[in-house]
Order: C-alpha cells, then structure tokens, then sequence
C-alpha cells in the first residue's frame, strides 16, 4: 500500500484558476506537484473545497465547515502518514466577524482534531502540518471578489502567520510559513498562479522530506 498524505485546504488546493474561472490540470497544482516529487511511494490525496473554512459555518453555502468535515474525511482516507492543513483565506471574510487571531484559533482547533483522529497506520494518530497561506494582496478589493468578501481581508491574512506559528509551537504542531514566498496572482490578488503552485510545492516538499 502506498503512504498516503492527505491535503485538507480550500480552492488553493482545489486549484482554482481566476483566469479561467476552472481548475488548473494535474501537473500544475501543487498537490499534484507534490505527488511526483514524492514518487510512486506516496499517494497526495487532493481534498480542496472553494470556500472552505477551518470552523466557521457559512450562512451562504452549504457544507463549508472544515471542523465538521475532517474526522469523516480522514477515516476515510486512512491509513494516513501525514495531513497538511491549508486554510484561512475564507475565514477573513467580513460576514464571519473574525479577528486574524481567531481565525488562528480555529485552525489550531481543527488541528488539534486531527491530530486526535485515529486515521494514522495501524490506528495511530497522524502527523499533522500546519500551513498558513500567503496573504490575501490589499488589490483584492477592487475586483470581482471584493464584494463578496468584504473590507479587511488582506489586513487579517497578513496577520494571521504570526499568531498560527505560535499556537502551532505551544500545540507541537509542524508548521510552514508562506508569507513573502509563494506570491498570489494579480487577477483577483487570492488565488495562487502556476508559479505560485510550483513554489507552494517545492516548500511543502522541502519541509517534509526529511520525515520519511
């Protein structure tokens, strides 16, 4: 049986397009970047979902709840090495009324869910890595997703690393940073582009080598 890895994220997993408004092919997402520089050894389970938050019910659609998804989700995937979690972009939204701390707070909530899910090999619980997306660009706002997300997104997402990275340390979580890194596109300034899913994958690579 091949090891398997499973990536819990939002349409930067899915591998939204803003260009095109589709998703990007394999090969191009960084998930399945990630795949071929892992080998035929390891199986990257894609489980990307527009919208998708860490804990926040959204009271415009449906089934967008990463807490309430994750234990199903894992099990069924088991038995799992390892899960990268990606979220917080959706959850700077200005309906959702949160800080840039709670939104860290969520993720940590939904980390430590994982971690205590029994989906690892023979029962184990599974390693767990924790990465916070790169910032939403301040530009966002003036396109087409502006009205919909709301005024101080790019404010929230900037913050957010800090306060995840030192929830991720007093938690033992992994953690990997992208901000200044892995750039966002210059379409609706959210997404990332194919550069940007290549470097995504290149750190996440780089990051998790050394456990196996």
């Amino acid at each position: 049986m091949k090891r398997r890895i499973v990536c819990f994220g939002d349409s930067n997993t899915w591998g939204y397009n803003a260009k095109t408004v589709e998703r990007f092919p394999e090969g191009i997402r960084w998930t399945s970047i990630l795949a071929e520089f892992l080998g035929e050894e390891f199986q990257v389970v894609e489980e990307g979902l527009s919208g998708r938050t860490a804990v926040v019910d959204d009271p415009l659609f449906e089934g967008l709840n990463g807490y309430s998804y994750i234990h199903p989700c894992l099990m069924s995937h088991s038995p799992l090495e390892l899960v990268i979690i990606m979220l917080g972009t959706n959850d700077t939204k200005e309906r959702f009324h949160l800080t840039s701390y709670n939104i860290a707070q969520g993720i940590a909530r939904l980390s430590q869910k994982a971690k205590s899910t029994p989906a690892g090999v023979k029962g184990a619980f599974p390693e767990v890595l924790v990465i916070a997306p790169s910032p939403i660009g301040k530009e966002y706002y003036e396109t087409e997703v502006g009205k919909s997300m709301g005024k101080g997104c790019d404010t929230k997402s900037t913050e957010l690393s800090a306060h995840l990275e030192e929830l991720m340390r007093i938690q033992k979580t992994e953690f990997l940073d992208t901000k200044g890194i892995v750039p966002m596109n210059h379409i609706d300034f959210m997404h990332l582009d194919e550069e940007g899913h290549r470097l995504l994958a290149e750190l996440v690579f780089n990051k998790i080598k050394t456990y196996f």
